[in-house]
């Protein structure tokens, strides 16, 4: 990629397609019993990812749920200073979904890690969320799920940039690709598909 390209236009092919490159090395080292999308930029790629991994594992009953989470985007009640400072949630998992992160291994689906505040909040309140469970389970018990309870992470794009929060030490992290610090245009953004992909073919002939 021409560091001269500021814009990079990606297409639903470069994306199924990275995230079929991707697949055998998250189910050989992480195996995920559920998927967490984080939308909107992490619904497709979760939807993708869902139907590798099932032929991958040959694990049929693979799962999608979705949380919502804007950092850039402005939503109703939301200030002009928490835009790009404030990870705010929109959507979270209710209480059936929440007792599913238990003892499982669940990979967190997004499209890009920008500043990495978004994931690191998805990550962390998840992370909450099953210690909220564990309180239900007997004392005895809570220990071994807590262990076998996993967290790992998919996106992508990845930018090659100083990140503004981290990930716990030891969380798995897999991207499609790695790229760097460039305004990347998705093909869901974008009204005018044909036109999309003909700028996605000249950048990628710059």
């Amino acid at each position: 990629m021409a560091d001269s390209i500021k814009y990079w236009h990606v297409t639903y092919n470069d994306i199924h397609n990275l995230i079929r490159k991707a697949t055998p090395k998250i189910a050989a080292e992480f195996n995920p019993d559920l998927l967490i999308a984080i939308g909107g930029g992490g619904f497709f790629p979760a939807r993708v990812m869902r139907t590798f991994l099932r032929e991958e594992t040959g694990n049929k009953t693979l799962q999608i749920q979705a949380i919502g989470l804007s950092l850039y985007e402005p939503v109703d009640g939301s200030t002009a200073e928490q835009l790009g400072n404030e990870v705010i949630r929109t959507q979270w998992l209710g209480a059936e979904a929440r007792k599913m992160l238990v003892g499982k291994h669940n990979l967190i689906v997004d499209e890009v890690d920008d500043t990495r505040k978004t994931l690191h909040y998805a990550l962390s309140e998840l992370q909450k969320d099953v210690e909220t469970e564990l309180l239900e389970y007997p004392e005895s018990e809570r220990e071994a799920l807590r262990a076998k309870t996993q967290f790992a992470i998919f996106v992508v794009h990845n930018k090659l940039k100083p990140k503004l929060a981290e990930l716990p030490s030891g969380t798995q992290y897999f991207s499609g690709e790695d790229v760097e610090d460039v305004w990347l245009n998705y093909p869901w953004e974008a009204t005018d598909i044909e036109g999309h992909d003909r700028r996605a073919s000249g950048d990628k002939n710059n």
